[in-house]
């Protein structure tokens, strides 16, 4: 007879089976270390008190867990955008016309080190790292060489970047105006998130307050003047590569969102004046199950947190969209080509999982910039899974899955509790400067570590199944002039500009960090009069200070 309940199955059909073949470990877990049932049923659903209509509703309507459009990919597929910047404006725009030209439809910006932390190419902290990780962008000039031949009105750009972020968006606008696109048809997102640059990245410049004040000059400059511009991308990507869980991921991500959006309210702006413009930036891990549940835990979670905690009434305020990456921590050096497997995996979470735009890593990351081979690799990685696997046909296809709706309802509690602790502790910004977040990710670092190094957590190619494979040939060399070349460029613009107008120009922006008005105008009119971004940033530090390590203990 068919069992009745899940403890009848156990006992009456598992238990003879398992004595024949015992399970292979003692217990299973996610990467968050979430308990996995062997079997998942209507009955788990009804234990954790979940509710279809209340809990999950349909696609497009709240509280948005099964997609904030009716038909998501059924009428649009995600935007495809390839992360992508090296050596100087010249070379990495010759890559955005390959990635468009090979089916890319939107721009995804790396910048390097010295123009995310506010240093121009020639400055001594900038020696040896510019153009390595990222395009250098020091001036107007070069954002002009950057986006030209780039139809600004009818591509979206997506720019990582943080600390100087008011200061890229002004040069972008600038460079829009260039090639006579005005700023209300410009389209994109700019990452703006400061916040997780303290918890997991380190590319602050200031301390977090004034930082907090140039994140919300750029949502009121915005939603005057540039509406189709999301002004910020809340990132869990950056402090899950950091070593944080799934759960830590949405609880971060969600307590670094409401500390934006408070701080906005603060300033005087209508939560639903802005808040549609909010967008977020989450990882793909090998984890597919709890990726995807991760999800449309997220969904949920924004959409309640926009309703119940900050009274949005405008539905686009409570509609969280995001953009998703593929882990590059999980690329391995060892057997390079493994990473195709693991990237497609992770890619195939967050379509189930209903991202609006993927990035998928390539197969030689952990070795070097990626060739245009890898790259075109990543990008029909991504058109395979829109177009020839099916995944893309159905809206919310793991819906109703026990094991999902189980996952999603337990990460979206743990996560809320986490949210909780960091209140308690008087916010994002207070727990920050209290260590606190920076502790847990390192905790679960360390934990993570441990399972790699004694194989109970296994990493193929790494830990078991290990051969010698021959390096992959050809590996991407960023030109060893191509530095010298950059400064030399920066050192002739500072001899052809009007110095007598950057001077104004600079003089004005003092005056203004100083005060309280938006900061946006007078960065704008630094950028048209040519002053670089490493000029506009030592006015900052010199009115703001400069933001020292965190200790944490």
């Amino acid at each position: 007879m068919p069992s009745k309940n899940k403890e009848q199955w156990r006992e009456e059909t598992l238990g003879p089976s398992v004595k024949r073949f015992p399970e292979r470990q003692e217990e299973f877990v996610t990467d968050s270390g979430l308990k996995i049932d062997d079997l998942y049923a209507a009955e788990d659903l009804a234990a954790q008190g979940i509710d279809a209509q209340r809990d999950l509703g349909y696609p497009g309507e709240y509280p948005y867990t099964r997609g904030v459009q009716p038909n998501t990919y059924r009428g649009r597929i995600w935007t495809m955008r390839q992360y992508s910047g090296y050596s100087t404006a010249a070379d990495t725009n010759r890559r955005f016309r390959y990635l468009l030209e090979q089916g890319q439809t939107g721009l995804s910006v790396a910048f390097d080190l010295p123009t995310q932390i506010g240093y121009d190419s020639d400055h001594p902290r900038a020696l040896g790292e510019t153009g390595n990780v990222g395009v250098p962008i020091c001036s107007l000039e070069d954002m002009e060489v950057l986006l030209d031949g780039i139809p600004l009105d009818r591509v979206s750009t997506s720019m990582t970047i943080n600390a100087t972020a008011s200061i890229l968006l002004c040069l972008y606008i600038a460079a829009a105006k260039k090639q006579g696109v005005t700023q209300d048809k410009i389209s994109g997102t700019l990452q703006n998130d400061i916040l997780k640059e303290y918890i997991a990245r380190g590319t602050y410049a200031y301390p977090p307050r004034p930082s907090m004040r140039l994140v919300v000059d750029v949502f009121k400059y915005c939603a005057d003047n540039v509406p189709r511009w999301n002004t910020i991308s809340v990132s869990g990507y950056h402090m899950r590569e950091a070593g944080a869980t799934a759960i830590q991921e949405l609880a971060f991500t969600f307590a670094n969102a409401i500390a934006y959006v408070q701080a906005a309210i603060d300033a005087g702006l209508e939560v639903d004046d802005f808040a549609p413009r909010v967008s977020f930036f989450f990882v793909a891990q090998n984890n597919l199950f709890e990726e995807v549940a991760k999800y449309r835990a997220a969904r949920r979670m924004w959409a309640k947190i926009m309703k119940e905690q900050f009274g949005a009434k405008d539905p686009r305020s409570m509609m969280l969209r995001f953009h998703t990456q593929t882990a590059g921590v999980s690329l391995t050096a060892q057997q390079p080509d493994n990473n195709l497997i693991r990237c497609t995996v992770q890619a195939l979470a967050a379509i189930l999982g209903g991202s609006q735009s993927l990035h998928v890593n390539s197969r030689d990351e952990a070795l070097a910039l990626p060739t245009e081979e890898s790259v075109q690799l990543s990008l029909r990685t991504q058109q395979i899974l829109a177009y020839e696997s099916g995944a893309a046909d159905v809206v919310d296809p793991l819906g109703g899955s026990y094991y999902v709706e189980s996952l999603t309802n337990q990460l979206e509690a743990a996560a809320f509790d986490y949210i909780d602790r960091i209140e308690q502790l008087g916010g994002t910004v207070s727990a920050i400067e209290q260590g606190f977040q920076m502790r847990e990710i390192g905790d679960s670092a360390y934990q993570h570590r441990r399972e790699v190094e004694s194989g109970s957590r296994i990493i193929v190619g790494v830990n078991r199944f290990v051969t010698d494979s021959p390096p992959i040939e050809h590996l991407t060399r960023v030109d060893p002039e191509a530095a010298q070349h950059q400064i030399q460029r920066l050192k002739r613009l500072r001899k052809e500009r009007d110095d007598v107008q950057v001077k104004a120009a600079l003089a004005r922006l003092s005056d203004v960090a100083k005060d309280t008005v938006n900061t946006v105008p007078a960065i704008l009119e630094c950028v048209e009069s040519y002053c670089t971004l490493g000029e506009i940033c030592q006015v900052f530090r010199d009115v703001f200070g400069e933001q020292e390590e965190l200790a944490v203990f």
